[in-house]
């Protein structure tokens, strides 16, 4: 079976009536997590941006705070679920503001956390790699925006 394209399902959804589309939508966020997590941040949380990333902070601190530790291999597992938890919430958004916004937290809980980086060639790879993340997408942004953003992330960057 061939999957219609995203041009394809708008065509279509625009010849249904409303009821039909509220029964699409609930049928959808019937099968998985993650649709109803983006429908439950599309309908009660995208109106204020900055309270959802507030909480999407506080999420982040809550999975810091419970961390395993105990030896680098842990630490690295449990970067990278919170990195993926990350990368869910910033699609949600779809905006490149939030995006800065969650991987500079991400930063700035590595550095708070001390986070021992640089004594793991995957834990240095993985931290450089969301660095330059986060200057890909500040690159993107406004002047006035990159240098703001740019002073943000000199203070949670850490050096060898």
């Amino acid at each position: 079976m061939k999957t219609a394209s995203v041009n394809e399902l708008k065509n279509e959804l625009a010849l249904l009536g409303q009821k039909e589309v509220v029964e699409l939508c609930l049928r959808l966020a019937r099968f998985k997590k993650e649709n109803k997590e983006l429908l439950t941040y599309l309908i009660y949380e995208s109106h204020d941006l900055d309270s959802y990333l507030n909480e999407v902070k506080r999420e982040m601190d809550k999975q810091f705070e419970g961390m395993n530790r105990s030896n680098l291999y842990l630490t690295k597992k449990s970067l990278r679920a919170i990195l993926r938890s990350n990368n869910k919430f910033t699609r949600y958004t779809g905006t490149k503001k939030a995006e800065i916004e969650i991987l500079t937290y991400f930063i700035s809980c590595i550095a708070r956390h001390n986070i021992p980086v640089h004594d793991s060639v995957k834990l240095a790879n993985l931290y450089s790699t969301q660095l330059e993340k986060i200057r890909k997408v500040i690159a993107e942004q406004e002047d006035d925006l990159q240098y703001d953003y740019q002073l943000e992330l000199k203070k949670w960057v850490i050096e060898k």
